[in-house]
């Protein structure tokens, strides 16, 4: 199997650090590693069975979102966190589409919230809510997810019309015969490291290649 990890843009999500941190796990699994460090590698022909995107802030050229779109159309697995998947290609709304959310806002930056476990999955499956203390995204995402965690906001730190507002932190898509996996938490390796959001990601990047299946709908 082969793995092609992208990373770069904005330094503050460590981007180097955080894919390092996974970068054992891959090879153990198996995964031949390609890293880049450009867009650009989008553009170039490579059959991957996941992609791993972290890179906040990117300026997709039509040909860099043409290319990944539809790789991951085709079947390639796509999975990313944080500002590395959501917070970033703005412009490019084909890419939008495929990864299903984008970033708003975190009011009050780094805050003490509940991560909720919702219904069951293979990438959640023995993990109860949890508490972290990290910047809270506030999504706008497309309805049709299959959400498998949320955290619902306070109204607090300037915010009050989000008072109540439950707002996605995992969920999974299917997109053409690809799959997709986004977790909003991973402001830095620390926040990777937390043993759930660990676990949360590990499975999340074998479930988009087809490693770990949904047992109800996989054959």
């Amino acid at each position: 199997m082969r793995a092609l990890v992208v990373r770069g843009g904005w330094a503050g999500h460590e981007p180097v650090a955080c894919t390092d941190l996974f970068r054992d796990f891959l090879e153990g699994h198996g995964f031949d590693l390609r890293v880049a460090d450009s867009l650009d590698v989008y553009t170039e022909p490579g059959d991957y069975h996941l992609i791993v995107q972290c890179w906040t802030g990117a300026r997709f050229t039509a040909e860099q979102q043409e290319g990944l779109v539809a790789r991951v159309r085709a079947g390639a697995g796509f999975a990313g966190w944080h500002g590395g998947v959501v917070a970033t290609g703005f412009e490019a709304p084909r890419y939008q589409y495929m990864v299903g959310g984008r970033f708003v806002c975190h009011p009050g930056d780094f805050v003490d919230y509940t991560v909720d476990i919702t219904g069951a999955h293979p990438i959640t499956a023995g993990l109860s809510s949890y508490d972290v203390h990290t910047e809270q995204y506030f999504m706008h995402v497309d309805p049709t997810l299959e959400v498998l965690a949320t955290t619902t906001f306070t109204g607090d730190h300037g915010a009050p019309e989000t008072a109540g507002a439950v707002v996605p932190v995992v969920w999974t898509r299917r997109f053409g015969a690809g799959r997709v996996f986004v977790c909003t938490l991973g402001h830095s390796r620390a926040d990777l490291l937390v043993p759930q959001t660990r676990m949360i990601t590990e499975r999340g990047m074998l479930w988009a290649c087809g490693i770990v299946r949904d047992h109800d709908r996989d054959p």
